[in-house]
């Protein structure tokens, strides 16, 4: 299958094109949104919120298309289950501009880091010539940190998502750590989650 033929085109213009987080507050502390033609690296361990911000890039507003690679956890309604899929085996499938992939965790303990660093490089000259993102999850505290600096690196975009406990209550923030050719926000986002999804505050907390 023609990968060309999956990923929409999108028209080039000078000024850099960006498409919503599907978080308000996050895209005001983007300026926008994730710039097109980007890899995203969204960290954090299983509870801090990391599947329902990829689900809700996914399901974004406006009914652009998408697709989301699913290779541990329960298969939802249009989701596609990767589970035994070589990570070379991905990138035919991904149609649409918003693409998932649920967890690049999954793919390293399963082939490597080398494999999964492979398979950054290949879809982002892919998702580059087609102005399209994608966001891939990555769990904390199963990874080594020379693993997670390697992906770090790869990435053009790195947002972590923490959960702190404060005696009886949960903080939630997110810290965008990256992002290539700009300078990254230096402040901490507020966050919820909510039976809607993740509701980020409009204003946010110098770190």
């Amino acid at each position: 299958m023609d990968v060309k033929t999956r990923i929409q085109d999108v028209p080039v213009s000078g000024k850099v094109k960006k498409r919503t987080t599907s978080i308000v507050g996050l895209n005001l502390l983007l300026d926008g949104g994730f710039p097109e033609g980007t890899l995203i690296m969204i960290y954090g361990t299983p509870v801090a919120g990391v599947d329902l911000a990829s689900k809700q890039f996914w399901k974004a507003e406006g009914g652009e298309e998408g697709t989301y690679l699913i290779n541990e956890g329960d298969v939802e309604d249009g989701m596609t289950d990767t589970t035994d899929h070589h990570p070379e085996m991905y990138i035919p499938l991904m149609a649409g501009g918003r693409i998932v992939v649920d967890s690049l965790s999954t793919i390293i303990i399963k082939y490597g880091i080398d494999e999964a660093l492979k398979f950054l490089r290949l879809t982002r000259e892919v998702i580059k010539k087609r102005g399209a993102n994608m966001l891939f999850v990555v769990y904390t505290g199963i990874h080594t940190p020379m693993e997670m600096t390697r992906i770090m690196r790869a990435s053009d975009l790195v947002i972590e998502f923490k959960t702190d406990i404060h005696q009886a209550e949960i903080e939630r923030t997110l810290a965008v750590h990256k992002i290539k050719d700009a300078a990254a926000p230096q402040r901490l986002l507020p966050f919820i989650i909510t039976d809607k999804g993740i509701e980020a505050s409009t204003t946010s907390r110098v770190v």
